[in-house]
């Protein structure tokens, strides 16, 4: 098959742009073309000018529609899966996939549909005032993005999708990444029937290269607020004892300071490096107090059969089974999170159990062909789909 893929890059390099691209691997790996329609948000920035094209084109990009107008002119595509539209692409690009009856997939890792954010988060705590009153307008009224210009724009474009159903009523199949997530939007108003699960896949360790044991608690993600960072660096400060790691960027808005003398920043590491530092954890904690989508970074320490602590929040007790592959702490709870690390540090024999009942989940579940299987399934839903709508339509016009 032919697939377009479409996203708009993050500022820096995410989970998001790492799925992305784990779809067009698998994509090719097994002898599909895959062709890009991509922008970037790099650059953006403190630019006034960058920014007011940002709140702009994230409303509706005249400029993406007619870009992608051109490479669809040139090029025929059999499904087109797009992810992040924010904000160089737009929900504008939709109708345009299905004015060429082109079977439209939209991958959601988050929560943007409904929230403007992505993370029903606000002040540290889980917020879904965006899905009733004022909807989208809640996102100004709090300045969540701590930004004007940002939290005007990002309210603009969400309730300028909803209103005109631009969204909804040109993607064929919704892919949500965990039940949790599929009942969210169904809650939120997305047919049912349309959605589908897809989790993301793990690289799965081969058994005789697991590495047992392990020397310190590691934390690998983005180094912000709603990644609770700070529940984190709560329990090291109790647990003066054991080295706890930390791997991944710093947020920009994030002010850290008194940091435990047994916490060390690896910063953003990636390839083999990351494999090493999964490898040479005992345990890895992801205390995150948001609702999540699937964090790769869970599926990854499962590969590498290490036990997982996360919190019992949103998605993660689908993927961590509490007592089975790690344990769950309260969603922004540091003591009850640095309980859990002692419980586990103290019982290394627990940790290679859960490790290795996590390791085998990964293999039954997060395999990189159950992934590509489930892929082709989605696609072939989408296109039957866009056929029947197809019909309709021009049984409609003989009528």
């Amino acid at each position: 098959m032919n697939i377009l893929l479409a996203h708009n890059d993050y500022a820096r390099f995410s989970g998001e742009e790492a799925a992305i691209e784990n779809v067009a691997r698998a994509l090719m790996d097994h002898d599909h073309a895959v062709s890009w329609f991509r922008r970037s948000s790099t650059g953006i920035g403190d630019s006034v000018l960058r920014k007011g094209q940002a709140l702009f084109s994230g409303i509706y990009s005249f400029d993406a529609r007619h870009a992608l107008a051109r490479l669809l002119d040139q090029h025929t595509f059999d499904v087109a899966q797009v992810q992040n539209l924010y904000p160089f692409l737009s929900a504008s690009i939709l109708p345009e996939l299905k004015s060429r009856d082109i079977p439209v997939v939209m991958r959601c890792p988050n929560y943007r549909l409904f929230c403007p954010t992505g993370l029903h988060l606000r002040d540290g705590h889980v917020c879904e005032e965006c899905l009733g009153g004022l909807r989208e307008w809640h996102c100004v009224r709090h300045n969540c993005e701590s930004d004007w210009f940002k939290s005007i724009g990002y309210a603009a474009r969400n309730a300028f999708g909803r209103l005109t159903g631009m969204i909804t009523g040109n993607v064929d199949v919704f892919v949500a990444l965990t039940e949790f997530q599929r009942s969210r939007f169904g809650a939120a108003g997305i047919p049912v029937d349309r959605i589908e699960i897809l989790p993301n896949p793990a690289s799965v360790q081969p058994e005789g290269e697991l590495r047992a044991g392990g020397s310190y608690v590691g934390f690998v993600g983005r180094v912000s607020e709603e990644k609770g960072i700070a529940e984190f660096l709560q329990a090291a400060r109790r647990l003066t004892g054991i080295e706890f790691r930390v791997a991944g960027n710093l947020d920009a808005q994030l002010r850290l300071d008194k940091i435990p003398l047994n916490v060390h920043f690896d910063g953003f590491l990636s390839g083999q490096a990351l494999d090493d530092f999964y490898a040479q954890s005992r345990i890895m904690v992801f205390p995150s107090k948001w609702f999540e989508g699937f964090p790769n970074t869970i599926a990854m320490a499962m590969g590498h059969a290490k036990p997982v602590i996360g919190t019992a929040i949103g998605a993660i007790p689908e993927i961590v089974e509490d007592g089975e592959t790690g344990l769950l702490a309260r969603p922004g709870d540091g003591d009850d999170l640095a309980d859990k690390i002692a419980h586990l540090w103290r019982r290394p024999d627990l940790c290679a159990e859960m490790g290795r009942a996590g390791w085998l989940k990964a293999q039954r579940e997060y395999s990189h062909e159950r992934f590509y299987e489930r892929l082709m399934q989605i696609y072939a839903r989408a296109q039957t789909l866009q056929g029947r709508q197809k019909a309709a339509v021009v049984g409609g016009q003989g009528a």
